[in-house]
Order: C-alpha cells, then sequence, then structure tokens
C-alpha cells in the first residue's frame, strides 16, 4: 500500500466531525441487511450518541421489512432508500454483495419495481419521513414519471 491507512471507526468520526463542527448535520449509514435487527439497532443508537443527526439505509425491496424499521425507527431523521433491480444480475450483486434478501413475489421488471416504489413513498409519506430513489442503469424521467403518475 502506498499511502498510510489510519484505523477509525465511524464512531470516532462522527465524534470528531461533530466536536470540530458542530453546525454541520452529520448523516450516518443505516444498512438492514447488514446484521440482526437488534445489532443494527443498537449500532444507529451508538452513531447518535457519537452525534448522527440522521440516517440514510441501503435501498429497500421489501415492504414488509421497510414498515418494520419504519415503526421501530419513527422518532429518527431517516432516508429511506429506493432503487430499481431489472435483472437477474443485478440482483444477484445486491445477494451476494450486500446480503440483501428478496421478497417471494419480487420480479427484476420495470413495473414490479414502480408499483413497490408508489407503495414505498405511500408508507413512507404517511410517517412523515424521507425518501431518496436512487434510479441506476434505468430512463431516470420515465421511472420518477411512473412512481409519481399520480400526484
Amino acid at each position: 500500500m502506498s499511502k498510510k491507512v489510519y484505523r477509525n471507526s465511524c464512531l470516532e468520526l462522527i465524534r470528531i466531525f461533530k466536536k470540530e463542527a458542530p453546525d454541520i448535520k452529520i448523516y450516518a449509514g443505516l444498512d438492514q441487511y447488514r446484521q440482526s435487527f437488534r445489532k443494527e439497532l443498537d449500532y444507529i443508537e451508538d452513531k447518535r450518541i457519537a452525534g448522527a443527526d440522521g440516517f440514510f439505509t441501503q435501498p429497500f425491496f421489501d415492504i414488509k421489512l421497510l414498515e418494520i424499521y419504519l415503526d421501530l425507527l419513527k422518532d429518527y431523521e431517516i432516508f429511506w432508500g429506493i432503487t430499481p433491480v431489472l435483472n437477474e444480475t443485478v440482483k444477484n450483486y445486491w445477494e451476494s454483495k450486500n446480503n440483501v434478501f428478496f421478497p417471494s413475489n419480487f420480479v427484476p421488471a420495470m413495473e414490479w419495481n414502480v408499483n413497490f416504489a408508489r407503495k414505498a413513498v405511500e408508507i413512507i409519506t404517511a410517517y412523515k419521513s424521507n425518501i431518496y430513489i436512487m434510479p441506476i442503469r434505468v430512463n431516470i424521467i420515465e421511472y420518477l414519471n411512473e412512481i409519481f403518475k399520480k400526484y
């Protein structure tokens, strides 16, 4: 390795940033697929105590899982992620690299992904929370127009 590497945890970095720049909002990651519910919830709380003001999730692909996390974390400022998965190769990537599990009714097609996104937006809006959409390898305008047709 040509550069020195430091063994810092995100908790240390959040504390340092919060101390040095207390007026800046710090958002940390929430990865619902990383570990057990309990461990991830504890990790989120550790990040909040360290100074995180809010969180960005990994994209969700399952409405039931999204609803569980929304309910458990309703008092946190969170940006809930959505991204389309339109083929088996991308699905396999999410499963192997990010430990994602897809619901049994998942279909890697635009129609399924748009319907999922509409439901997710509706549920997240009902919780008065935030959403981010990560349209990878898809026509952004078409994808967003389909999701938000009725609005």
